[in-house]
């Protein structure tokens, strides 16, 4: 990515004479960002559905906060199709007993029959999963290492 222009808003004779400053991408990245042509965003302007601000010299920018909306937006509108085969087959059903965050990660914990298993994620990923204690999951485990041992 390119550097990140700094941008003061200018959208009404009051604005002008309070400058804002906010991290902003230049309208080429923030349109790859979003996988969309600079046209588009240009439409998403007109449309009000994209905030976009003038620099002093004139030149578009997207404020970052904006992109991440419409990503944001974008995810939550995606209907995951459902899952009908898988190659895992390491699948277990199970309560959770245990969910412990921080700002960052997650530790979960699934017993599932006999089997403890503790999966650590994102915060966020709990978040969107609605994890909660109590709640019925299906851990699956998926591994490019296997290690059998013997027991004496």
């Amino acid at each position: 990515m390119g550097a990140m222009a700094s941008s003061r808003r200018s959208s009404g004779p009051d604005d002008a004479t309070q400058p804002e400053r906010e991290q902003s991408l230049r309208i080429g990245q923030a349109a790859e960002l979003l996988g969309v042509g600079i046209d588009t965003l240009r439409r998403w302007e007109t449309s009000h559905k994209l905030r976009v601000i003038r620099t002093a010299g004139g030149q578009r920018v997207v404020p970052i906060l904006e992109v991440s909306r419409l990503l944001a937006e974008r995810r939550r509108g995606t209907t995951d199709r459902p899952i009908v085969a898988q190659s895992a087959r390491n699948r277990f059903v199970g309560i959770v007993t245990r969910v412990e965050r921080d700002g960052v990660a997650a530790v979960v914990e699934v017993l599932a029959g006999p089997h403890r298993l503790v999966s650590l994620m994102t915060a966020e990923a709990v978040d969107e999963l609605d994890i909660t204690i109590g709640l019925e999951v299906v851990c699956v485990v998926k591994s490019t290492n296997v290690i059998v041992e013997i027991p004496r």
